[in-house]
């Protein structure tokens, strides 16, 4: 069985089906307490369980730590930003940890940015160190990832597509809510993987719901290429794409293409103008709700919600 290891500011607590049960360990990071094995297992094992409702949760990644996210990685999304999903190549890009936040905390939009989008992914949290030209296979996989976490990567949209700038659009602070839960899978349960259903929510309307059968790169295929060329750490995170149902997508194949035959600043300048009529986009005080669970609940990494503030 998965183990659902809570974060709060006072410590680290397992969640039962009666509760919470804090662990009774000296780990500070998510590395330390990946480390302290037995006292997550005894925890588990408790009674004494206080209600979960009583938890002023926080993100169960602790900061810093490497963020490193792979883009374009599911058949549907592909086809939203207008590519081909045969021909997608597997590529990543670093966040800031900076832009961690806990899974209830508001997300704030800064002045500046003008289009603010959602991500549902699934968050992989390492348990040990990967070196570079570590080899990663079906087998040892499960060794290398301790656990699984919601994450939301927001985006701000204008900063991310003239600039081509990942790096500032995905880094603001509270631009990667993580948990509630980071659940430590046991033997045999990183197979449920496929089985996860990603759902995203904004104001109770679904607007991302898709089965990771969508993705286009999976985990071991993922890490053989991330740890040719980047070292991994317990409690780093990589984020492994989202599905269609992005307020962003891509204009048709014929405005791309006068798009292309217009300088840079003009075809921007007509893009967003497009995209101010969109209403995807979130708004001052929407309620954003993300799920990730296999569909029998077998495998369940909570549900996450943020209110989206905008910065005066």
């Amino acid at each position: 069985m998965s183990i659902s290891v809570l974060r709060t500011s006072a410590g680290w607590w397992v969640q039962t089906p009666s509760g919470a049960v804090e662990i009774d360990t000296a780990a500070t990071t998510t590395a330390q307490l990946l480390a302290d094995r037995a006292a997550i297992e005894t925890a588990a094992a408790a009674g004494g369980t206080v209600p979960v409702e009583t938890l002023d949760l926080i993100s169960p990644v602790t900061v810093p730590c490497r963020v490193v996210a792979q883009m374009t990685n599911f058949v549907s999304h592909v086809k939203d930003s207008g590519m081909n999903p045969d021909t997608v190549p597997l590529t990543f890009f670093r966040k800031s940890s900076g832009s961690i936040s806990g899974p209830y905390d508001d997300v704030i939009k800064p002045g500046h940015v003008r289009f603010l989008d959602y991500e549902v992914e699934i968050g992989l949290v390492f348990g040990r160190s990967v070196p570079v030209g570590t080899a990663i296979d079906e087998d040892n996989v499960a060794d290398v990832v301790a656990g699984l976490v919601v994450t939301n990567d927001v985006s701000a949209r204008d900063i991310q597509l003239p600039k081509t700038q990942f790096y500032e659009a995905k880094s603001y602070p509270t631009f990667t809510p993580v948990g509630p839960a980071l659940v430590l899978l046991e033997a045999g349960e990183f197979k449920r993987f496929e089985d996860l259903r990603l759902t995203l929510r904004v104001n109770g309307v679904v607007r991302q719901d898709m089965t990771v059968s969508d993705m286009i790169y999976r985990p071991v295929e993922a890490l053989r290429a991330l740890t040719r060329f980047q070292r991994l750490d317990a409690g780093d995170l990589l984020l492994t794409g989202t599905p269609g149902g992005t307020a962003l997508k891509a204009p048709a194949k014929p405005i791309q293409i006068l798009g292309s035959l217009l300088p840079p600043a003009v075809k921007w300048k007509n893009f967003f103008a497009s995209q101010s009529k969109n209403p995807k986009y979130l708004q001052d005080g929407d309620v954003v709700e993300l799920s990730i669970a296999t569909d029998d609940g077998a495998l369940d990494l909570g549900i996450q919600r943020t209110v989206v503030r905008y910065a005066r």
